[in-house]
């Protein structure tokens, strides 16, 4: 191709980059606000298949959504009055018990408690390297830290409203959302686009519903078990409802959620209450992890996104390194989604060649 103006052609191509720049940075600037809308318009999706189960038994659309909301908003007020002020004085009681623990960390009460429950544990060498990072701790360095976990909290408490915002409005409004998308495809496509659409946003109900039901298993058996069975054969459990909570929340993320949470649950029982009761919880959920890889979560989510385990693991490792819990969240739907545009959009174009 001959080029007749250099100068148009540079400025051009000049221009676009500073656009495409321009782009990135206002996409980067944006981030968390895409990130609340990302997560309202997943959950919404969610929670679109319970409308729907509605509609079905004779509801009229209007009154499964706001059945739904109901639902929504009952189950957030419940949290509030019912979940959180336990929480709340539980970790008001393991606030005040800190200075208690540090104590006990000098006068060797917390270091009989580990070597008792964790015999192979080299005890005096975690103990010399914590007064070592001890030592080098810088006070300004502390309290710089504690203010940014302070930021953090609020944040996550606003982020949170946004998103439960963002949520009731996707949910009353998911279908006329759904059908300006669906205008803007061409008329000869559009019923295929519709069928794909439809079959993805199933995909991603059931998800959302399948990893829900798995938290709330966790959760409440935690709390049943922690609270009630080991308290009655002489072990008691301290802080049995935010443990609980921590199960609930830490399988909220898929693969790695349920085995970290009952990591730091084990840790806090051992700080807090020693053996026996630490390695009753740590057998427990050693066979709770197995009961719900094998047993749970085959069954729930094999019918919630049937894709393959490798599939799995690898877009979930992807999603959480692009975009954190967020991103390990959402990666599996994507992934079945992906799947289905393969296997029923590529895969039969490229037979038909």
């Amino acid at each position: 191709m001959k080029i007749l103006n250099p100068f148009r052609l540079g400025l051009l191509g000049g221009l676009g980059v500073l656009v495409a720049v321009g782009i990135g940075q206002t996409v980067i600037s944006l981030a968390t606000i895409l990130t609340y809308v990302g997560a309202a318009l997943f959950l919404a999706l969610g929670l679109d298949p319970v409308v729907t189960w509605l509609e079905t038994k004779k509801f009229p659309r209007w009154t499964a959504i706001l059945t739904v909301l109901a639902g929504v908003l009952g189950v957030f007020t419940g949290l509030i009055f019912a979940i959180v002020p336990v929480i709340a004085e539980q970790v008001r009681n393991a606030v005040q018990a800190t200075p208690r623990l540090v104590t006990a960390f000098f006068d060797g009460t917390v270091r009989e408690n580990v070597e008792t429950a964790l015999p192979w544990l080299g005890v005096q060498d975690l103990l010399d390297g914590f007064n070592e990072w001890a030592a080098d701790l810088d006070v300004t360095t502390i309290g710089g830290g504690v203010f940014a976990v302070g930021i953090g909290i609020a944040t996550g408490i606003t982020g949170a409203i946004i998103v439960l915002i963002l949520t009731i409005y996707f949910v009353s409004s998911l279908n006329g959302i759904k059908s300006g998308i669906y205008q803007l495809v061409p008329a000869t496509k559009r019923a295929k686009f519709i069928d794909l659409a439809e079959q993805v946003s199933a995909a991603v109900g059931r998800y959302v519903i399948g990893q829900g039901s798995l938290a709330l298993v966790n959760g409440v058996l935690s709390f049943i078990v922690l609270t009630l069975i080991f308290p009655a054969f002489g072990l008691p459990v301290k802080y049995s409802a935010l443990l609980a909570f921590i199960a609930f929340m830490g399988s909220l993320i898929p693969l790695v959620g349920t085995l970290s949470g009952s990591i730091v649950i084990t840790l806090l029982v051992l700080l807090f209450n020693g053996s026996p009761s630490v390695i009753a919880v740590g057998i427990y959920y050693l066979v709770y992890m197995q009961l719900e890889a094998y047993v749970l979560n085959p069954r729930i989510m094999n019918k919630a996104v049937k894709i393959p385990g490798a599939l799995v693991v690898i877009a979930a490792l992807a999603g959480g390194t692009l975009l954190g819990i967020l991103g390990a969240l959402i990666a599996i739907p994507v992934a079945a989604a992906i799947l289905i545009v393969v296997q029923q959009v590529i895969i039969p174009r490229q037979a038909d060649l």
